[in-house]
């Protein structure tokens, strides 16, 4: 495509097999509905097959086309090269005439002969070059231009006349037109919605915020046009404030629901009103022909049914719905719901949204219940009723009113219902409510910007004014101070908030909110490299504190797992995580939820268990997506168990895209650790001075910051790495020495030792001092496996394997890369076993003149010379003995040798020659 193209996210796939289907002939037709992509996957195609020399012949007719007689046939006739039309016969280019004007054949003209112009002209033009048709929008084409175009394709003008059609949907009658368009065999493909993440990246190519692409993606079902539209009212207002639906949205929702009759129309309105619609309730409401009227709905792709339960896609068709019916039409669905309702909660809401007027015995019922709610733990439920008891309460119970509009907005929050607890909050500060109301509700919408504190200065600001001198106010206002200091880069800020927290918290007697300041301190105190950190986090921990499982991320047990996993006592950290993560299940609002996730995959990707990193990473993704929350630190966890035991290209995608979302938040926490994560990538890959790059600006920026412990984020060793890489040898060697002197200081544990040591290794061998690199890459290979890091183990014995083939130790060389992979195998660590593979195959290339060897054959052989018996070779490859003395039958056939003495000569014959050179950082 040319470079000004757009590109389509997500649809690499779909082109490919559009583009397969053609070149085999025949056609395909796509179907979905508006905005879903067809257009611009049309426009792909047509791209492509320009690009190739072929005649693209483009159709989208419109709407009000659809009434004028040959008009599609007229566009399209007119795009055919005047030869091909010379070529004709002369009555054929007369009938030709009257289609390129749009005008009907003359009379007396044979039915046939009309119909055979048209294939005629394409198999001419298909005999100079390919003919590609793109027809878009086959819907509004007139029924004249569709059958003559149709019958052109049956008459099968040549296997080089190919066609593209897209529909928005089937006909009134189910009958799909794009596919009688196209020449046989027709293939039918349905465009699908975007994957999140694809989302994710359309939407940021064109400027909005990442952490809006899970809301906007929920909220359009995946459709790009959709989610553009959403967002384009949406990008400048909060999160938890819906925007107003774009006319251009409703219009596409209109569409969908105008060709459906009115009695599907109505079975959806009872679906869109019920809390959890399915298809037993449509029944029990009186919908009785509900079964067939739902098939007509999914057909038009209004709602999908799995199994019992109903989901309207996009969600925004049933708000459509709602909004634009009778206000006595929903009283009537909400009374038919209510008697169809099984549990007395669930048929008291519908009667209180049958009508909204004020009742105070109704407002005090429909608190009643909320309170009911809020007691067993469904605090969205209760958020719903209080809410409800808040609009209908009379002007005398104006008191209680605010007491239940905050109550919504607390239990709304938990309940993980940000749209409800925004609207609650926003109503409590509109009104002329107290100031501890306003600071409560305050502090919910606080919570509700996530990762984005950084931009609530000014409702901080109010919170303060309102809280004065009351503790009990100003303890959570100054908590959350404590974590936007934390997030925006700002140490000392966080650190005097974080004292005065608690001091304020223990004056209130809100245990709590004092575990929590501590618990913050503490990691603050770490972060420094100050030792009182320690006596912070025990501080925290002899606390009767009881975080709810919303706030368990930031209580005292959780940054316990945090700091164990620190400093590398793994097992500590994960039974700890367990225990967390059967609490966190609970949190609604999932942010606690996805942070122990993200703390599990740590802890495996660290002890070598790369797939369960993996697994709990992804998650965490997913998690992080459903419950709207900022997508950096999330992806930050993916890149980290990417890079262990996925993909480099995978883990730099991460990564990018948690720079991107960490700087559009201004979270420089994470901004740092996505930075690590890409520089190690780019490192690994092969491009050095990108993976320097990006640890350099992480180096300027904490130390911009005030510096960190270099055992949280431990870039120092990877940057000294790269450094040497780049022959930047005295750079590589400071740096290394800064982070010494800091670990010096801190009391850092063994592990951070290793790291250094290691690369402290690298740097020598680039510079030429092979043999102290193997002695310090040795031992922190020992050192790592003494503290069960087996991936860091590997990555030391790969190092020191580098090293000894630098002085040429051939043997020695291919005894520690092999080790290496054992281990990288055995942790699934697959883009570690794959450099490894490729620095073995390096080593064993020296082995044998003859090319005839393969991988495995090679380090069979090298393995004999080396003096493995079959056995150890069988165990140290995974395979089975028999396998090991086939291969070697054939080694010593393709070298002409009978016995292993007599390969360990011809091996060690040509030990001298040294491999191709290697400048990357492991071997």
């Amino acid at each position: 495509m040319p470079r000004d193209a757009p590109i389509l996210h997500g649809r690499a796939a779909l082109l490919a097999e559009i583009d397969g289907r053609l070149a085999a002939g025949g056609g395909v037709a796509l179907y979905g509905p508006p905005g879903i992509g067809k257009t611009a996957l049309l426009d792909a195609v047509a791209e492509q097959a320009t690009t190739r020399g072929e005649l693209v012949l483009r159709l989208r007719p419109a709407l009000g086309e659809r009434t004028l007689a040959y008009a599609g046939v007229a566009d399209l006739v007119r795009q055919v090269p005047p030869e091909a039309v010379a070529a004709l016969a002369p009555a054929s280019r007369n009938v030709l005439a009257g289609l390129r004007q749009g005008h009907p054949p003359r009379t007396g003209v044979p039915a046939l002969a009309r119909r055979l112009v048209l294939p005629a002209l394409l198999a001419h033009c298909a005999r100079s070059v390919p003919v590609l048709l793109v027809l878009d929008d086959v819907q509004w084409l007139d029924p004249e231009s569709a059958a003559l175009i149709a019958f052109a394709m049956r008459r099968r003008p040549g296997p080089r006349v190919r066609t593209v059609a897209g529909e928005r949907r089937p006909d009134h009658a189910g009958h799909r037109r794009a596919a009688r368009l196209c020449p046989p065999p027709a293939t039918e493909i349905a465009v699908p919605p975007l994957a999140p993440d694809d989302l994710t990246a359309m939407l940021e190519a064109r400027g909005l915020p990442c952490r809006m692409a899970s809301r906007l993606h929920r909220a359009s079902a995946g459709n790009p046009f959709l989610a553009l539209a959403l967002g384009s009212t949406g990008a400048d207002g909060p999160a938890w404030r819906p925007a107003p639906l774009p006319e251009i949205v409703r219009d596409l929702a209109r569409e969908r629901l105008t060709c459906l009759s009115d009695e599907v129309n109505a079975t959806l309105l009872t679906a869109a009103l019920a809390t959890e619609p399915t298809v037993t309730l449509l029944l029990r409401a009186g919908r009785d022909d509900a079964d067939r009227e739902l098939h007509q709905a999914v057909s038009a792709g209004v709602v999908e049914v799995a199994g019992e339960a109903i989901r309207f896609t996009p969600p925004m068709i049933a708000q459509v719905l709602v909004e634009e019916t009778p206000a006595g039409d929903r009283s009537r669905a909400h009374a038919a719901l209510a008697a169809a309702a099984l549990d007395d909660v669930e048929a008291l809401r519908h009667r209180a949204l049958r009508s909204a007027r004020p009742e105070a015995a109704v407002a005090r019922r429909l608190a009643a219940v909320a309170d009911q709610c809020a007691a067993r733990g469904a605090e969205r439920t209760a958020a719903e009723f209080y809410l409800l008891a808040a609009d209908r309460c009379p002007h005398h119970l104006a008191a209680e009113r605010l007491d239940w509009l905050v109550a919504a907005a607390r239990t709304a929050l938990t309940g993980g219902s940000p749209a409800l607890a925004g609207r609650a909050a926003e109503a409590v500060i509109a009104a002329d409510a107290p100031a501890g109301h306003r600071v409560r509700a305050r502090v919910v919408l606080i919570d509700l910007a996530g990762q984005a504190l950084g931009e609530m200065g000014e409702m901080f600001a109010a919170a303060l004014a309102e809280a004065g001198d009351d503790p009990a106010l100003l303890a959570p206002v100054r908590l959350r101070l404590t974590w936007q200091a934390m997030i925006t880069g700002d140490p000392d800020r966080a650190f005097a908030e974080a004292r005065s927290t608690a001091d304020i918290a223990h004056r209130a007697g809100d245990a709590t909110s004092e575990a929590m300041a501590l618990s913050s301190l503490a990691q603050i105190q770490r972060m420094r490299g100050e030792p009182q950190w320690r006596d912070s986090l025990t501080r925290a921990l002899a606390l009767p504190a009881s975080p709810a499982p919303d706030w368990l991320h930031y209580g005292p047990h959780y940054m316990a797992a945090r700091f164990a996993l620190i400093d590398d006592r793994l097992d500590e950290a994960r039974a700890e995580l367990l225990r967390l993560l059967a609490v966190a299940e609970h949190d609604r609002i999932g942010e606690a939820r996805v942070e122990v996730l993200r703390s599990l995959s740590e802890v495996a990707t660290r002890a070598g268990r790369c797939r369960e990193a993996l697994r709990y990473a992804h998650r965490a993704v997913q998690a992080a997506q459903e419950a709207g929350l900022s997508p950096g630190p999330t992806w930050y966890t993916a890149a980290v168990a990417e890079l262990a035991g996925g993909s480099l290209t995978a883990a730099a995608g991460f990564a990018q895209r948690g720079i991107r979302a960490s700087e559009q938040e201004g979270d420089n926490l994470y901004l740092r650790r996505n930075l690590h994560a890409l520089g190690q990538a780019g490192l690994r890959s092969g491009d050095s001075r990108a993976g320097v790059a990006a640890l350099r600006r992480l180096r300027d920026l904490e130390a911009e910051a005030g510096g960190s412990d270099p055992m949280i984020v431990r870039w120092h060793a990877d940057l000294a790495a790269g450094l040497a890489a780049l022959g930047e040898h005295v750079e590589a060697a400071e740096t290394l020495a800064r982070a010494r002197k800091a670990a010096e200081q801190l009391g850092s544990t063994p592990a951070l030792a290793g790291y250094l040591d290691r690369a402290t290794a690298i740097v020598h061998s680039e510079s030429g001092q092979a043999d102290s690199a193997v002695e310090l890459s040795t031992a922190a290979a020992h050192l790592f496996e003494q503290l069960r890091q087996p991936v860091e183990q590997g990555h030391a014995l790969l190092v020191a394997g580098g090293a000894e083939r630098r002085r040429r130790r051939y043997a020695a060389a291919r005894l520690l890369i092999g080790a290496a992979l054992a281990i990288f195998l055995s942790a699934d660590a697959r883009p570690w076993a794959e450099e490894t593979e490729r620095a073995l195959a390096r080593t064993e290339g020296s082995l044998a003149p003859e090319q005839g060897l393969t991988s495995t054959e090679l380090r069979i052989a090298a393995m004999v010379r080396d003096g493995s018996s079959n056995r150890e070779i069988a165990t140290r490859l995974y395979l089975s003995v028999k396998t090991v003395e086939a291969t070697l039958t054939r080694v010593y056939r393709k070298l002409g040798v009978r016995s292993r003495t007599q390969l360990s000569s011809r091996l060690l014959a040509v030990e001298g020659v040294p491999p191709a050179s290697d400048t990357s950082t492991g071997a």
